[in-house]
């Protein structure tokens, strides 16, 4: 008998530490749960940014480039036919062409030298 309660402090602190023991274990389960949650919530905010980039920047960027692409082939087109009008000789977009073609050469040579 006497042995007995020698024993039972021991087996008191044998369940408390296997107590213990699957406490830790069952933190650590939720530690890494919380990680993926927040894995999860990190990409999912990431998609959303993306997207709302996408939506509000890149895609009316896109189409304005469209857009300038469509303007710049129209202006070419008009300026190939310049030489071949009656009245190039005196041509103000002719003329303004030409002067922005100088300043323009101007320029990069100031830069460039």
């Amino acid at each position: 008998m006497n042995n007995l309660w020698n024993l039972i402090p021991s087996l008191l602190t044998l369940v408390a530490g296997g107590g213990w023991l699957f406490d830790r274990r069952r933190h650590r389960q939720e530690v890494e749960s919380l990680r993926a949650d927040n894995r999860q919530k990190d990409m999912n905010l990431s998609k959303m940014y993306v997207d709302e980039f996408r939506e509000n920047i890149a895609d009316p960027l896109r189409h304005e480039v469209r857009e300038l692409k469509d303007e710049i082939k129209h202006l070419r087109n008009a300026i190939q036919k310049i030489n071949d009008c009656p009245h190039s000789g005196g041509c103000p977009v002719l003329d303004e062409l030409q002067k922005q073609q100088i300043r323009h050469a101007e320029h990069t040579d100031r830069h460039l030298g």
